[in-house]
């Protein structure tokens, strides 16, 4: 057998390439939309990729299983578990280049082979009603029981899938309780396997699929019986598992129902990674000079950005954050975009993008080009930049607010007195409730999260001045006598 473990480090997602070595065939498990890099993986292995199966319906990502259907007529293994409203409509029909899909449909128990390589669904639910997790036996080399378990979304390093995105994300009312009290039973059946089952999940350190994830990108299903807080706690009383497991959940990004109803219904197949065209300090001129693109800034320097920038346009710097930062403050998939990115980075942002649905790049101008569209007289906006040691002065001003962008738990711990809470994850639902006849003094934990939100917000018409300061050295208030906007 052979197993490779591929990662995307902004996404925290591991997807999975594995196989027989003897017939040269492989599956591919949870894998993203852009698929070339696995099919590549796969040639320098001496394998073809015939088989793709998913743990679930994603919500954090758009799944490259279609892709792979649709081009290359692969083999697909897909839950059949759960409710009547979970279930894989894009596969049920036919294929957009015609045919019907060469699907097999999975229950708990099933079990199919790629070449000498054993894979048993079991059916873990509780993230999602028609989770699957599959126990995988190299026959192969000799074994006669399973070497791991693919545990997707259910047992992270350290964690649990969280059983609250149903409601929280993909607003089905009332299904965060029954889907945690289901998660608990699904636990109980893990704390029955063999110790020695490596546990090979489907995200890591970062991923909002859970809120503690551990940084190792594996483990075992004994170590994680003793350390796994989470799993401890499903030792116990069921309502204290509930009350543990929905205890402080982040905000979950605001695209994720998108992506939920893509992935159930049918995302578009990508065919080749969009290719945007390098834009000249003219066509940017005109780039700006119409309203229909974006302009998307992925400058690091928040100080920068700042100081000079497209007018409404969003900073969404090229780093870990750049998928979040889109993905949760631009709605429409099908705006059209426009890149302010070095040369070497825009393939990366454009892998980053597509991967969440949004596949409009339409172009791009270097860093150096916004320098010199700046010197022709470009039209630019400035944000004001303060720290804490302003607040006092600032708050002196009665047509001022504090606006806290972190997650709902974080502001709970300690926040500015009087401050207004909403999560920069959520921005555009929160954004009507904010007033609109003061300046916003937006801050976060670091100034990372409220650079992204301060050019939101700049970009809906309210005033802003953006705090680049840790809140560390704020003294915070823990009181909650103010109701936040997220509530």
């Amino acid at each position: 057998m052979l197993f490779r473990q591929i990662n995307d480090a902004k996404l925290a997602q591991y997807a999975y390439l594995i196989g027989c070595q003897e017939t040269g065939e492989a599956l591919l498990v949870d894998p993203e939309r852009d698929i070339d890099r696995y099919l590549d993986l796969a040639e320098r292995e001496g394998l073809e990729i015939t088989a793709v199966t998913e743990t679930h319906i994603h919500a954090d990502f758009l799944s490259g299983a279609r892709e792979l259907a649709e081009r290359f007529d692969t083999t697909l293994y897909l839950s059949d578990e759960g409710d009547e409203n979970w279930k894989y409509e894009w596969a049920q029909g036919p294929k957009q280049s015609g045919g019907d899909y060469d699907v097999t449909w999975l229950y708990d128990g099933d079990t199919f082979t790629i070449g000498n390589i054993e894979i048993t669904a079991l059916h873990t639910p509780g993230h999602t009603p028609e989770h699957l997790s599959f126990l995988v036996m190299d026959r192969g080399g000799g074994a006669d029981e399973p070497m791991g378990l693919l545990t997707g979304d259910f047992v992270f390093v350290g964690d649990l899938g969280r059983p609250d995105l149903l409601e929280s994300a993909a607003q089905v009312e009332g299904a965060m309780e029954p889907s945690a009290r289901t998660l608990y039973a699904s636990v109980q059946r893990v704390l029955e396997m063999p110790d020695h089952l490596q546990v090979w999940p489907a995200h890591g350190a970062g991923s909002a699929c859970g809120k503690a994830l551990g940084a190792v990108p594996q483990s075992t299903l004994g170590y994680e019986k003793q350390f796994n807080p989470m799993i401890d706690a499903a030792r116990e009383d069921e309502d204290a598992f509930v009350d543990a497991i929905l205890a402080d959940q982040p905000e979950p990004q605001i695209y994720f129902a998108r992506m939920k109803r893509d992935n159930k219904e049918g995302m578009p197949v990508l065919g080749s990674l969009p290719s945007p065209r390098e834009l000249t300090v003219r066509e940017l001129k005109d780039a700006t000079a119409d309203e229909a693109p974006l302009i998307i800034d992925t400058r690091l320097d928040r100080s920068a950005y700042m100081a000079h920038h497209i007018p409404g346009s969003l900073y969404a710097p090229m780093n870990d954050t750049f998928n979040t930062v889109v993905g949760s403050l631009v709605e429409d998939e099908t705006t059209p975009i426009v890149l302010i990115a070095d040369d070497g980075d825009v393939e990366e942002a454009v892998r980053d993008l597509v991967r969440i649905g949004y596949d409009n790049v339409t172009g791009f101008a270097e860093i150096d080009t916004l320098q010199r569209y700046f010197q022709a007289g470009g039209p630019s906006e400035t944000i004001d930049e303060i720290t804490f040691a302003d607040f006092d002065a600032e708050l002196q001003d009665e047509a001022t607010a504090v606006l806290d962008v972190r997650y709902r738990s974080e502001f709970e711990e300690g926040h500015v007195e009087g401050a207004l809470n909403a999560s920069y994850t959520r921005m555009p639902e929160y954004e009507t409730e904010l007033p609109t006849d003061k300046t916003l003094l937006v801050h976060c934990g670091s100034g990372a999260r409220a650079a992204a939100a301060s050019s939101y917000l700049a970009r809906t018409g309210h005033s802003v001045k953006y705090v680049n300061d840790h809140f560390a050295n704020y003294e915070a208030d823990e009181s909650t006598s103010e109701e936040p906007v997220a509530a």
